[in-house]
């Protein structure tokens, strides 16, 4: 049983369809990345699977017992959240907040599953630090970590490495990497790194400003037309012919 299912949908910002008749769907445990240039859509399509946006036709189904409210969503970051005046505890915490009343109290439960979360990400020595005193990739951290106190079986993460040093995406990517593999979280996420997400999605969707799209495994993005172009456009080894060789040849 697919967990999402994306029927015919076709979505628009600002008065301009953005793409049209979109189809896909996903399974538990399944590791898809979104492709494709600025302005594509890639965000908008995000908006749309978490109901901050409405389609203009179609319908986003969920299944396996997922409800849209249990979906974790790691939002691109801006400047006056990365300066927000509160400790990573009360970040964290506050992932919470979609499973309470009215009242907005914090339960046993809650603070349980809060720490549980920092400690898989690995920052518990972080519980008491102001949040914006931290590096950007503590930020992303602490952030993931209140996404997941959010997420039941999926998660959704929007440039998750953008303005983080080498060490610290490199970090992330194999955060997100064991989230999916050993805790069987599915994971879905926007990217402008082409050439991490081939090497650790197991599906690729590219939306394009010209209306191409391609959804599938992988291996069939590496060896499609439109996946080749991309990965040679975005090689910066030194011999980007082998690159773009290997990667259509792979097997």
């Amino acid at each position: 049983m697919s967990i999402l299912k994306c029927n015919n949908v076709t979505m628009s910002y600002d008065g301009n369809t953005v793409f049209k008749d979109l189809n896909f769907e996903i399974h538990r445990g399944d590791y898809l990345c979104i492709v494709g240039e600025n302005g594509s859509g890639k965000s908008t399509l995000m908006k749309g699977i978490l109901g901050l946006r409405s389609a203009s036709y179609g319908e986003f189904v969920f299944g396996d017992g997922l409800k849209q409210t249990e979906i974790g969503y790691l939002p691109q970051q801006t400047g006056i959240q990365k300066d927000f005046p509160a400790s990573v505890w009360e970040v964290v915490l506050s992932g919470r907040l979609n499973k309470k009343n009215f009242l907005g109290f914090y339960n046993k439960d809650d603070k349980k599953i809060a720490w549980e979360n920092m400690e898989k990400i690995g920052i518990p020595s972080l519980k008491k630090r102001c949040y914006r005193e931290l590096s950007g990739g503590q930020q992303q951290r602490v952030l993931l970590a209140r996404a997941l106190c959010s997420a039941e079986k999926l998660i959704l993460l929007d440039e998750p490495v953008v303005g983080l040093d080498p060490v610290a995406t490199s970090q992330m990517y194999t955060i997100i990497k064991n989230l999916n593999q050993n805790d069987n979280m599915t994971v879905i996420m926007v990217s402008h790194d082409i050439i991490s997400a081939v090497n650790y999605a197991s599906h690729i969707l590219h939306l394009s400003v010209s209306g191409e799209i391609f959804f599938g495994t992988t291996k069939e993005y590496q060896h499609s037309e439109l996946g080749s172009r991309f990965l040679y456009h975005n090689c910066h080894c030194d011999d980007c012919e082998k690159h773009k060789i290997k990667h259509l040849h792979q097997s």
